[in-house]
């Protein structure tokens, strides 16, 4: 009787060609999987039709062990969101101008062969994503993946007025001058929203954000409470009321929850100082809001349109990723 010999394991790469030197990545990928003992692997190249989706069922479909995905924010978002509840891990390569998700848990930013080796490794730890139903003006509605924060209203406008020259040549900085852009002509808009089943509030606001996670580039927590693991969903709401209320919003975001709240004497000081009328945040397994009018929408950086209604919901342990074996996981 001859004995047939054990299945090797393989793994995939989705990537964006422009995001990636392609035929160095590819090369790195096939001489690390060699040397773990796993087969060729399998490249999927994400296009303008298919930024991601497509071509991570396909990888599934051939039943591969792992996925790797090298791109921008938008790769990353599509990859997760069709690989969202298969049970086949996910190595995130990362590539591109924000890196969100690779910075909120902290992976090695210039270290592509540290993460393919995470990826044909053993370790392998769940996150949570979010799921944003979109209600456009037409009643039409589409459901998506974030695993990031969703938004709506000036967020998503500062993101539409972000140049892409500027992102190739200075990477997330080129936001800012986004930012600049859209307050010249920032007005609130009316928005009902509710966290859960709790009671509805009805303001101006000029964004609402729905975050799984809240560190943006350069350490500013937008949302410091937020655990990627807690199987809950943060919310922000930012309304400022005029020149001293955008003063206020920046002092709680950048001074507040990325100076002071990482030490004991800062957080006395906060304790001190009170709430912050500019923002406010509530958490819950779902939110709704609803606006007037059509609003944009973003999603992981990525303009969506406009839409009437954002539904959002936590999706616990959705993503199983492939981390380095020593990586830190308490702490997410």
């Amino acid at each position: 009787m001859t004995m047939s010999a054990p299945s090797r394991r393989q793994a995939a790469l989705v990537y964006n060609p422009i995001k990636v030197d392609e035929k160095h990545l590819r090369a790195r990928v096939r001489t690390l999987s060699s040397e773990a003992g796993w087969e060729h692997p399998a490249f999927y190249p994400t296009t303008v039709e298919d930024p991601g989706q497509q071509a991570t069922a396909q990888a599934l479909e051939r039943e591969v062990d792992v996925v790797l995905v090298a791109g921008g924010d938008g790769t990353v978002r599509a990859v997760s969101e069709a690989i969202a509840n298969s049970g086949v891990p996910l190595a995130i390569l990362p590539s591109g101008t924000g890196n969100l998700l690779a910075r909120n848990l902290g992976l090695p930013l210039g270290d592509a062969d540290e993460m393919i080796r995470a990826a044909l490794g053993e370790f392998r730890h769940a996150i949570d994503i979010g799921w944003a139903r979109l209600t456009r003006a037409d009643g039409e509605q589409e459901e998506h993946a974030f695993v990031v924060l969703a938004g709506m209203g000036l967020d998503a406008d500062m993101i539409a007025n972000t140049r892409s020259d500027l992102k190739r040549s200075v990477g997330w900085i080129a936001y800012v001058d986004g930012a600049a852009r859209s307050l010249v002509t920032a007005e609130p808009f009316r928005a009902v929203f509710q966290i859960d089943d709790g009671r509805l509030h009805s303001t101006k606001v000029h964004s609402i954000l729905f975050a799984n996670c809240g560190l943006l580039p350069a350490g500013i927590a937008l949302i410091p409470d937020a655990s990627i693991t807690d199987a809950v969903l943060d919310v922000a709401v930012i309304q400022p009321t005029g020149v001293l209320g955008w003063l206020g919003v920046w002092r709680k975001i950048w001074w507040d929850n990325s100076v002071l709240r990482r030490s004991r004497a800062g957080r006395r000081v906060l304790d001190r100082r009170g709430k912050d009328a500019s923002v406010h945040y509530f958490r819950g397994l779902a939110a709704e809001a609803a606006a007037t009018k059509p609003t944009p929408i973003e999603l992981d950086g990525d303009e969506f349109g406009t839409a009437v209604r954002v539904t959002c919901r936590v999706d616990p342990a959705a993503l199983l990723l492939a981390l380095p074996a020593d990586h830190p996981v308490a702490t997410l």
